[in-house]
C-alpha cells in the first residue's frame, strides 16, 4: 500500500525538541499552566513574528492552544454566531465547514477557479458580502491547491475587510514551506491588525503534528475572549510540551529550511515523474505539502479515480471534491511520502491513466 494522501511529515521530531520534553518530564513539570499559555512561550511565539513580518507582536497578543485546529475552532467561537456568514475561498481544508456552522454561522463558499491555479477570486469575494457577513477565512500556503496569496492579493482582502468591518482570519500552518516565492503573513499588513486573527502551529514546521501545539495572534481583546475559551475547553496545555515548543522555537530556523528543501525536491520529484503523460495536467504548489493532479480527460469523476488507483494499484490519494466543487476533477498528492513511495505511486497512476486511455480508445462511440 503506498499512501499519498497524509499531511503529516515523515521525519520525526527533531532530537533535541524531544529532549527538552523529556527534561520537563524529569523536572516535574505536569501540572496545571497559565490558560492562555506560559509566558515565555508565548513570548518566544510573538518574537518569531516580529522577526518574519516586522510587525510589532506582543506575548499578551497570543493565545497557546492545541493545535491550528482549535485555534481555528476558538478564533471562529469568539468572532461569529447565529445567522452570521463567513466568507471561504473554495476549494478550503475539509474541517473548514463544520468548525464554522458549529458555530451557528454559515459557510459562504466563493469559487477559486481552477482555469485561474486556484487564485483567490477577489470579485467574486466582493460580490459575496452581504449585510451578515463577519469575517473572510483564508488559507496560505493553500491546502490542498499550494497557492501561495502575494501580498497585493492579501493587501485587496484587507481593504474588504476594513471596508465591511470584516474580521481576516488567516491559516498560516504551511507558512515555512512557501517554495518560489516569499510567505506573505497577515502579521505584515498594519492597516488590519485590529480585525486579523493569525493562526499556526508547530505541526508541519517541525514534524510535531501528534504534540498539538498551536496559537493565535490576535488583537488584545480577542486574546483575552479566548483565554477564557480555554478555560472552558482545553484548560491549558501541558507544561512539559510547551517547554519543548519553546526549544522548537529557539533555533534559527536551520531545520524548517532543510525540511522546506526536502519537501520542494519531492515536488520536483512528482513533476518530472508525470511529465509529458498527454491530457492530464499537474498543478506545481507554490508551497505546502501537496499536489493537485488533474484527470478530468479520463471521464471519471476524481473519486472515482481515486478508488480505481486504490482497488487495483493500491496507491492511496484524495479526490478533489473532499475540498469543495472547485477541485472536483483533481486529486491530491501528498508530498510527505518518501521518494520511493512516491515514485511508485506517480509511476502507478501513469499506469491506470493508460490503461484508462487505451479503454477509450476501443469503447464504441
Amino acid at each position: 500500500m503506498v499512501f499519498l494522501s497524509l499531511g503529516d511529515p515523515d521525519f520525526d521530531t527533531p532530537q533535541h525538541i524531544v529532549a527538552a520534553a523529556k527534561a520537563s518530564l524529569d523536572a516535574g513539570r505536569t501540572h496545571y499552566t497559565p490558560l492562555p499559555g506560559e509566558r515565555r512561550l508565548r513570548e518566544a511565539v510573538a518574537a518569531q513574528y516580529r522577526r518574519h513580518s516586522g510587525c510589532v507582536v506582543e506575548a499578551d497578543q497570543v493565545v497557546i492552544l492545541a493545535g491550528a485546529q482549535c485555534a481555528l475552532f476558538a478564533a471562529m467561537l469568539c468572532t461569529v454566531s447565529n445567522e452570521d456568514e463567513v466568507i471561504v475561498p473554495d476549494p478550503m481544508y475539509i474541517t473548514y465547514e463544520a468548525t464554522i456552522r458549529s458555530t451557528g454561522a454559515e459557510i459562504v463558499k466563493v469559487p477559486s477557479l481552477s482555469e485561474r491555479g486556484f487564485r483567490p477570486d477577489l470579485r467574486a469575494i466582493r460580490a459575496a458580502i452581504t449585510p451578515r457577513s463577519r469575517a473572510i477565512l483564508i488559507t496560505t500556503p493553500h491546502n490542498p491547491t499550494g497557492t501561495v496569496l502575494t501580498r497585493d492579493e492579501f493587501e485587496e482582502i484587507a481593504e474588504i475587510c476594513i471596508e465591511n468591518d470584516l474580521w481576516l482570519i488567516s491559516d498560516e500552518v504551511y507558512e515555512r514551506l512557501a517554495f518560489d516565492k516569499p510567505h506573505v503573513s497577515s502579521r505584515s499588513l498594519p492597516e488590519v491588525l485590529d480585525r486579523t486573527i493569525t493562526i499556526s502551529s508547530l505541526s508541519k514546521s517541525h514534524a510535531m503534528t501528534g504534540w498539538r501545539v498551536g496559537w493565535i495572534v490576535g488583537p488584545r481583546q480577542l486574546a483575552r475572549h479566548a483565554a477564557n475559551l480555554v478555560n472552558c475547553m482545553t484548560y491549558g496545555l501541558p507544561p512539559f510540551i510547551q517547554d519543548a515548543a519553546v526549544e522548537a522555537l529557539s533555533r534559527s530556523g536551520t531545520e524548517q529550511a532543510a525540511f522546506r528543501g526536502h519537501v520542494s525536491a519531492r515536488r520536483d520529484l512528482v513533476r518530472r515523474s508525470l511529465a509529458g503523460f498527454p491530457g492530464i495536467k499537474l498543478l506545481v504548489p507554490e508551497g505546502g505539502m501537496f499536489a493537485m493532479l488533474d484527470v478530468r480527460t479520463t471521464g471519471l469523476l476524481a473519486s472515482e479515480f481515486a478508488d480505481l488507483l486504490l482497488e487495483q494499484s493500491g496507491v492511496c490519494v484524495l479526490p478533489g471534491e473532499a475540498f469543495g466543487p472547485s477541485a472536483a476533477g483533481y486529486i491530491r498528492i501528498s508530498l510527505t511520502a518518501s521518494d520511493t513511495d512516491l515514485e511508485l505511486g506517480c509511476a502507478r497512476i501513469k499506469e491506470l491513466l493508460q490503461t484508462l486511455s487505451r479503454r477509450s480508445l476501443y469503447e464504441p462511440a
